[in-house]
């Protein structure tokens, strides 16, 4: 295990360039540079934990859901909400994050991508 930033705490830091949609003093949100669906958002909250199931605090799990929540609505009519947990979840960058995933015509079936 090693003490390197994270890719997301590296963006975070303005280490990296990401393209910003959303950001407060709690969370940051930005384009995946490897979309899935026509809009595909990354909610990552600047408070690092490795996966979801690492968050424990009520509150602190609600204001990452509401934000994911507000910024999806904000960019989208309809969107799914996806978290991978842990790498057979198929998570890959491990720092707690929500994919907004959407922008599809006609509507999508249930799988993750494309």
């Amino acid at each position: 295990m090693t003490n390197a930033p994270t890719l997301f705490e590296r963006i975070i830091a303005r280490d990296i360039p990401a393209e910003i949609v959303y950001e407060d003093g709690d969370y940051i949100v930005i384009k995946d540079i490897a979309p899935k669906a026509p809009i595909h958002l990354l909610v990552i909250p600047k408070k690092f934990s490795a996966r979801i199931d690492d968050v424990t605090d009520e509150a602190e799990m609600g204001r990452l859901w509401l934000t994911a929540s507000r910024v999806a609505r904000q960019q989208l009519g309809d969107y799914r909400l996806v978290i991978n947990a842990g790498k057979g979840g198929g998570q890959e960058v491990f720092h707690t994050h929500i994919h907004i995933l959407g922008g599809w015509e006609g509507g999508h079936s249930v799988g993750f991508g494309e």
